[in-house]
Formats: structure tokens, C-alpha cells, sequence
């Protein structure tokens, strides 16, 4: 494993990081088996302590092995490895710098996603689970990719929420994992999906939820799933 930081990290760090970064690159992988990037689009990372790790610029997923680890600092840096990070690494460092919790972030041009994204200013309310995201989705509006511009447009689009759209571009959500992260992702994709799929039906106009029935499954999903 190749280190650019002088004395490199402990044992356990370096444990840690290892495992991250496998993980990494298997939900790298797993964005292009469910059909959410095409090629190398679309990027992963992952906060460990004040390192994120980073899918590389230009290399397909399945050809990433743990020596190709890819790493910067907060303020993107390189301190890991020697392949170039994503283009995309100002959006992805926007977000662990403006939430303290986010440890994960996912960046995908899924199809269905993006086709809303040309649409409309915010993903309309046609299911429930936009609570999960903290509400309704938003669009940030266009900025080339790779640019502070962008990813400014996204910190706006993403107050109170964990994922958004990228208008003429693609979707970005984080978590406090890699499989939260993902998650969001997928359910994002499949809101746009269902919007799209409905809005599509000749005579017939989608029923919308309105702002109080999204605050009251807002308030049950506190309580959802196995609790500690």
C-alpha cells in the first residue's frame, strides 16, 4: 500500500482504513449492477476519522484493488495513494465539511433520477419516504461538474435534507455509512421512478402528500425498524 504521508498510519488505523476502502469499492461496484451509473460516472467516499477515501478519477470499479487506495484530507489533499481522486471531490468534501456526521456519500447519474432533475425545480411528494431524506428532494441548479459552483448548488439544495437532485447531471446523497448512503440513492431513484411512471398516464394527474401528512411519517420513522 502506497502512503504520499511521511510515517504513514498505525496498525489499526491502517486496518481500519482498508476495510473502509473495501467497502468502498463494493458499493462502487454495486451503483453499476443496479443500474445507477454507466462507466466510471458517479463516484463513492468514505470518512474515516479526518481522511476521506475516495473512488479514483477515471477507473472502472471492478478493476480498483486495495492497493489502489485513494485518500485526502479535509482539504483535499492527498495523503493516500497515487491515483488522481474524482473530479467530483469538492462535492464530496462540501458535505463532510458542512455535517459533522455524514461519513458516507454517494454520487450516481442514475437515470430516472436525472430525467427529473431536467423536469422540475424539486422532486413533487408521490410517496412518503421522501421523509427519509429529510423531505421533499430539491434541485440543484446546473454547474459544470467538478466545480466549487456545483457543489455550493448542492449545499443549498441539500439544508435539512441528505440527498438531492443535480440538475442536468444526477443525484447525491449521504449517511452515516456507506449502506445508509446507498440506500438513499436507491430510494431516490425509485421516487423519480414512481413520478415519472405515474405522471406518464394519458387524462390522469398524480395525487401529491401534502406537507402535514409528510410531517407525520416524519415523526413515525423516528421509531421505525429494530431499535437498540
Amino acid at each position: 500500500m502506497t502512503y504520499s504521508r511521511v510515517g504513514g498510519v498505525g496498525a489499526d488505523g491502517e486496518r481500519a482504513r482498508e476495510a473502509a476502502w473495501e467497502a468502498l469499492v463494493a458499493t462502487a461496484r454495486r451503483t453499476v449492477a443496479d443500474g445507477l451509473v454507466v462507466g466510471t460516472s458517479g463516484n463513492v467516499s468514505v470518512r474515516v476519522d479526518d481522511t476521506v477515501l475516495v473512488t479514483p478519477s477515471g477507473v472502472p470499479y471492478d478493476r480498483l484493488a486495495l492497493d489502489d487506495i485513494t485518500g485526502v484530507d479535509l482539504d483535499g489533499r492527498q495523503v493516500l495513494g497515487t491515483l488522481v481522486p474524482t473530479s467530483e471531490l469538492p462535492m464530496h468534501l462540501a458535505v463532510y465539511r458542512a455535517d459533522g456526521d455524514a461519513r458516507a456519500v454517494v454520487h450516481t447519474h442514475a437515470v430516472h433520477a436525472t430525467a427529473v432533475s431536467i423536469l422540475v425545480p424539486e422532486l413533487p411528494l408521490v410517496h412518503y419516504m421522501a421523509a427519509a431524506l429529510g423531505g421533499p428532494v430539491r434541485v440543484a441548479p446546473y454547474a459544470a461538474y467538478g466545480t466549487d459552483e456545483l457543489a455550493r448548488n448542492m449545499l443549498a439544495a441539500l439544508a435539512d435534507r441528505t440527498g438531492c437532485l443535480l440538475q442536468n447531471h444526477g443525484t447525491i446523497t449521504y449517511g452515516a455509512s456507506l449502506d445508509q448512503a446507498f440506500d438513499r440513492t436507491a430510494q431516490l431513484e425509485w421516487m423519480c421512478r414512481l413520478w415519472l411512471t405515474a405522471s406518464s398516464v394519458p387524462g390522469h394527474t398524480p395525487s401529491l402528500l401534502t406537507k402535514p401528512q409528510l410531517t407525520e411519517v416524519t415523526e413515525r420513522l423516528r421509531g421505525y425498524g429494530q431499535q437498540p
